[in-house]
């Protein structure tokens, strides 16, 4: 049903990286949400009148609720696709994550509501009426709760769209709210127990659990969450292609949104190099990372001496000296310079966020130890802080 959806609504729909194709599979997920919970909506609000079940009523405004989400899926994919202008030259991407975190908060307040509403019913019980008609509903409702769940998994994971994520969440957490209206419905039909309003309140909290996963979800991104570590590698790798180019470090992405990622990077080049041809490297290598990942990027050049013999002595030194204290350090942009009284050893030192020695004792370890070498040798590190 999924591919058949994508292949009747969605021309050219594999060209991912295509934002127009990507609005208009918001568009599809958006519409298919609308459609399916006005209809679990409709008929679960009728049958929770007919049978008087809390419970079930409350299910039927969390269809409500799922279907104004996707109504402002839509609107946050249309948003999104908003070319860059003077005051937003990246573009409008992160509407997408706003759109999401909007959805969040509806659940959220969604789940505050059916909770109100079901200890009022534990206060106040009143008398359920069984019906085969309500069981058939919350049985058709979970079938279609569950393909909703896979449709926007799928469409999600494909985009990497957080919105079709957090919704692909929610819809699961509505499998289990309604399965629980479901036992609670048949329990009180076998044993005569009215446990409706636990029920109700039961929902209420896989409902709200389901609010907080999804805002979690979508302000992760906002807040400038860590990139995907097989982002990372793979841009790494691709940039180390080039036999020319020794190393990568200070390797930075920002994420202003789908299909709006700008990367930023050092590359290092033997100093002996032609500078235009060094630069020459550098440019097919940034088109072709552009052209393969659909991203901004800008490639540093640093120039690394290769062939003195002083300068490779002390850098396998002090590599011995900085692997010793933790493999987890690691170095780059190491030079020197030399004068009568004192050898200055310069590098920049890649500490990972939250490391477990400080950085004023790391540095206290590799001065103690390069004095044990020379006493003329003095350290001038620059602390980078790196994600591991």
């Amino acid at each position: 049903m999924t591919q058949l959806l994508i292949k009747l609504f969605i021309k050219d729909s594999e060209n991912i990286k295509n934002l127009n194709v990507r609005k208009k599979y918001g568009v599809l997920a958006g519409g298919v949400g609308i459609v399916c919970n006005l209809i679990l909506f409709i008929i679960k609000l009728i049958s929770g009148i007919l049978v008087s079940s809390i419970s079930i009523i409350a299910d039927a405004f969390n269809n409500l609720s799922d279907a104004a989400s996707s109504i402002i899926t839509i609107i946050g994919f249309k948003l999104a696709n908003i070319p860059a202008d003077n005051d937003h030259p990246y573009g409008h991407g992160r509407y997408e994550y706003l759109s999401g975190l909007v959805i969040a908060f509806f659940i959220v307040m969604t789940a505050i509501e059916l909770l109100k509403s079901s200890i009022g019913k534990i206060l106040n019980p009143s008398q359920i009426d069984f019906s085969v008609f309500s069981i058939i509903i919350l049985v058709l409702s979970i079938l279609i709760k569950f393909w909703m769940s896979l449709f926007n998994k799928k469409i999600g994971k494909k985009l990497n769209a957080k919105a079709m994520l957090a919704t692909a969440t929610d819809s699961l957490s509505d499998c289990v709210a309604t399965g629980a209206v479901l036992i609670g419905l048949i329990i009180s039909f076998l044993f005569k127990i009215n446990i409706d309003g636990y029920i109700g309140v039961l929902v209420a909290l896989f409902v709200f659990k389901a609010g907080l996963e999804a805002a979690n979800e979508t302000l992760q991104p906002l807040l400038g969450q860590a990139p995907d570590p097989e982002f990372v590698k793979a841009i790494q790798e691709e940039v180390l292609e080039s036999r020319a180019i020794l190393g990568v470090h200070d390797l930075h992405i920002h994420d202003y949104g789908p299909g709006r990622v700008i990367v930023s990077l050092h590359a290092e080049i033997p100093a002996e190099m032609n500078v235009m041809e060094a630069h020459d490297i550098i440019d097919n290598t940034e088109a072709k990372i552009k052209r393969k990942y659909n991203c901004d990027i800008s490639i540093h050049m640093d120039p690394i001496e290769t062939k003195n013999e002083d300068v490779q002595k002390l850098k396998t030194m002090l590599e011995e000296i900085i692997s010793g204290i933790s493999s987890e350090l690691k170095f780059h942009d190491f030079r020197i310079t030399k004068g009568p009284l004192r050898t200055n050893l310069i590098f920049d030192l890649e500490i990972p966020f939250g490391f477990s020695i400080k950085d004023n004792d790391i540095l206290k370890q590799i001065n103690e130890e390069v004095k044990k070498v020379d006493k003329k040798f003095y350290i001038v590190p620059q602390i980078d802080r790196i994600v591991v």
